[in-house]
């Protein structure tokens, strides 16, 4: 018992220095390690911008595809600079040290954290290919090739993965120069800085970009809760207008209806029942005029918990209609069954 208290008293608890490695190699699992090689197409560029509609609609549909054109651009241009490299010497080996840059460049369409891994991990092979000793350990075309992958798959990521992305790189270069070597020029400077230069830029274009659409969803959620702030108060307003006209005359004929027969001496008992009727229709339209305005003035009405008018009351609506003196058949088809109230 005791050592296992001060075992547990001896580990304690975690030094902020421990939680921050240990948030940090967590983002980095996150970013480059964690669905590496998932499948994740590159989406067709959205032709909103201002400059795309200032293009012809033709050359409008085709604009969607412009990042899949520039990505193809890039894998081509790493295969022409294998070559050049190569010109006059081995030059369909150089050119084959080419197929792997730009195969890790077209990668960034579907798969683009593994097409990071994919340039990382061949740079060394390729240079072996190519017998490349001056500019170790990137040739020229692994260099640009490396550059386009890591831009491509910080616009797709953020600036987490990025800045994961440069870290990679850099210890990659520290490695090959300290247990490695090269008997020429190092280039592994030149990579961090332009890699730094392009991965900030991008960064910078990235954050820009999803502050915008932000604001833009904020916007699109403002003018839908205007729209609906407009036509409730416009409902608001025909409600009050039916209430004051409409509902002001029934009142009046409800009233006037059941003064009406004292105002007679000694009135027939058949207009007595007709005021009767006439008050008790006043009344029931001014409840049914209710409970529409309260529809009318908002979209999540609830109906009100009082009875409402149902089928058993239609012989009492027909007797009304024909005391006016109208003619009025009812057929009745079916079993009888109660139906729902209103």
């Amino acid at each position: 018992m005791t050592d296992t208290t001060e075992q547990l008293k001896a580990r304690g608890p975690k030094s902020p220095e421990f939680h921050l490695v240990r948030e940090a190699f967590g983002g980095l699992r996150e970013a480059l390690f964690h669905d590496a090689f998932a499948y994740r197409l590159l989406p067709p560029r959205t032709t909103e911008g201002r400059l795309a509609r200032l293009l012809p609609r033709r050359i409008r549909a085709y604009a969607v595809w412009t990042p899949h054109a520039l990505v193809v651009a890039a894998a081509l241009i790493t295969l022409s600079l294998a070559y050049n490299v190569g010109y006059g010497t081995d030059a369909v080996a150089h050119l084959l040290t080419g197929f792997i840059p730009a195969a890790a460049v077209l990668m960034t369409l579907v798969r683009p954290v593994g097409a990071f891994w994919v340039s990382l991990v061949s740079t060394p092979f390729t240079a072996v290919l190519g017998n490349t000793w001056d500019g170790w350990p990137w040739t020229p075309a692994a260099f640009f090739a490396h550059i386009v992958v890591m831009v491509v798959v910080a616009a797709r990521t953020g600036p987490r993965t990025a800045l994961w992305m440069w870290l990679a790189t850099a210890a990659y270069g520290v490695v090959t120069e300290v247990w490695v070597g090269s008997p020429g020029a190092s280039d592994a400077p030149m990579m961090l800085f332009v890699s730094a230069l392009a991965l900030l830029v991008t960064t910078v274009v990235h954050v820009r970009r999803e502050a915008q659409r932000e604001v833009t969803v904020q916007r699109t959620v403002t003018a839908i809760e205007r729209d609906k702030r407009t036509l409730l108060e416009e409902r608001t307003n025909i409600a009050r207008e039916l209430h004051d006209v409409v509902a002001h005359h029934m009142s009046v004929v409800a009233i006037q209806a059941e003064a009406a027969p004292y105002r007679v001496e000694n009135p027939p008992p058949e207009l007595e029942q007709a005021f009767v009727t006439i008050r008790e229709n006043a009344v029931s339209a001014l409840t049914e005029l209710r409970r529409v305005l309260g529809v009318v003035r908002a979209e999540d009405y609830e109906a009100p918990d009082a009875p409402q008018p149902t089928l058993a009351d239609l012989d009492r609506l027909l007797d009304n209609v024909r005391d006016a003196g109208l003619t009025v058949d009812k057929v009745v088809t079916g079993a009888v069954r109660e139906l729902p109230q209103g």
